[in-house]
């Protein structure tokens, strides 16, 4: 059976995050990036995306896409056939970071979104390398395309979200947790810690990204997806 991959893209991202994975996989399967753009908590935006998604389908997020691809496993398990989670935590946000996201939104509603973003995806986020500098221009253009009201919403959503390690270990499908070995915001022990909670799972750490591996390392990722797509199901 040959299943559609849905994307979920990281906060103030759209589908160009996944721009290298649309090239390497719409030639063998149906390919759909959704937006996480509508809700201000993640029950909502998962809500809002659950009924766009086809009837069965393979489920990759990154970031604050593995957040809510994690609250869709919660709600509609029987729907998702495989789930890849990259660069993202399954943990609720600690009380010292949601009230660091009280400032940034002060500002970006008082028009300093280009200065958030730039404070906040710091390029120690990335690996080091030549990619960096056109990797920060696609999230930069990308956050401008969104715009302040997507940044503020979605800010909210990750302060309130709920712990998912309960849901992790419920997972049956098969199963990749992906991180670059760069990832500052989320790091490779996070992912260690994801992958112990859930069943079977694959733990790939790909040593030449960071929190982007999508645009940072597309081959590499590419070829972790691909394997996670042909991985068989095993028999429980």
């Amino acid at each position: 059976m040959i299943e559609p991959v849905v994307f979920l893209p990281g906060m103030m991202c759209d589908a160009r995050l996944y721009e290298p994975q649309i090239r390497a996989f719409s030639a063998t399967h149906p390919v759909m990036v959704a937006p996480i753009t509508h809700g201000q908590r993640i029950e909502e935006i998962a809500s809002a995306i659950l009924p766009l998604l086809p009837t069965k389908f393979a489920l990759a997020g990154l970031s604050m896409g593995g957040i809510v691809a994690m609250e869709i496993l919660r709600r509609a398990p029987e729907r998702v056939t495989r789930v890849a989670l990259m660069d993202t935590n399954c943990l609720a946000e600690t009380p010292p970071v949601a009230a660091n996201r009280e400032p940034q939104i002060v500002k970006v509603k008082s028009g300093k979104l280009t200065e958030v973003m730039r404070d906040e995806l710091k390029p120690n986020y990335l690996s080091p390398g030549p990619r960096r500098p056109a990797v920060l221009q696609t999230v930069m253009d990308m956050a401008h395309t969104l715009g302040p009201e997507v940044f503020v919403h979605q800010s909210r959503a990750l302060q309130r979200r709920r712990d998912q390690q309960s849901t992790l270990r419920k997972i049956r499908q098969p199963a990749l947790v992906l991180c670059g070995a760069h990832d500052a915001l989320c790091p490779v022990k996070r992912h260690t810690f994801m992958a112990e909670l859930i069943p079977h799972a694959r733990l790939v750490v790909l040593e030449d990204a960071g929190h982007l591996p999508t645009l940072e390392t597309p081959d590499e990722t590419n070829d972790a997806l691909w394997e996670w797509l042909h991985q068989p199901y095993v028999l429980r």
